[in-house]
């Protein structure tokens, strides 16, 4: 299989940008990741670009779908950013939510990994498939049937998390998929809530159907939010990764085309 990647990383309404994005590939194994800081400029930057680093830098190490790796990956990122919070003053309260795709291409395989409320997406046939469940307070509403996913993507404590890299007195929430089978014509989305919060699941979708390329679909999304998004609006970042047949007279494409 081919893949083709396409990013998008916005301050939106704010005064600089908590959030990051990375990806990797050796030509087999790829990498993916989105990561939405939080603690202020100087905290938040800084605890999303650490976790990013200490994540992919582990990962290239060693690239494997083994479940038990994938999750320590996380929970290494978790003590690298505290141990940046050790230094104190503005970094003392930052933490940073993350999202990974792990992908094989000659097994034709997916695994994510996730804390806090960024999200992973799989299409297939222009319908969502699969997606993360955030570690968030209306998520846990959502479960126990007091909202629906509208209302929580509208309710006013939608920002509380339950979870998040940098946490000090107990582990962060780690969820790791079972691994899924990919197909081509699958599309994986990952992201941060200012980019779904504003949009909502139908919208996403919308974009997608109309889109013939990755890069296409990120500048509909971008347009989308900016078009929608309140005055103020959060900072919002994507990693969309669209899996092709392999074509043997062109190399793998990444980045945006």
């Amino acid at each position: 299989m081919d893949i083709q990647i396409a990013t998008l990383s916005e301050q939106g309404g704010r005064d600089y940008n908590e959030d990051v994005c990375g990806h990797w590939s050796d030509g087999r194994f790829t990498a993916c990741l989105v990561a939405d800081g939080a603690g202020g400029h100087g905290g938040g930057d800084v605890a999303s670009a650490i976790a990013r680093d200490s994540i992919l830098d582990g990962f290239v190490a060693a690239p494997s779908l083994d479940r038990n790796f994938l999750r320590h990956l996380f929970e290494q990122a978790n003590r690298d950013v505290v141990t940046r919070q050790a230094l104190g003053g503005k970094l003392a309260a930052m933490r940073t939510t993350a999202v990974m795709a792990a992908i094989d291409l000659s097994l034709r395989a997916l695994v994510w990994v996730h804390s806090g409320d960024s999200r992973a997406y799989l299409f297939r046939g222009g319908a969502i498939v699969a997606r993360t469940t955030d570690h968030s307070l209306v998520q846990q509403m959502v479960a126990g049937g007091m909202l629906d996913e509208e209302a929580a993507r509208l309710h006013p404590q939608r920002n509380m998390l339950l979870s998040a890299l940098g946490s000090v007195t107990e582990p962060p929430d780690i969820d790791v998929s079972e691994r899924m089978r990919l197909q081509p014509g699958d599309v994986l989305l990952l992201c941060t809530d200012g980019l779904w919060e504003p949009l909502g699941d139908g919208q996403i979708v919308e974009a997608l159907q109309t889109s013939p390329t990755a890069a296409h679909w990120s500048d509909a999304l971008d347009a989308k939010v900016r078009a929608q998004a309140k005055p103020g609006h959060d900072n919002y970042t994507a990693l969309m990764l669209w899996v092709l047949e392999e074509d043997p007279e062109r190399t793998r494409i990444l980045g945006n085309e």
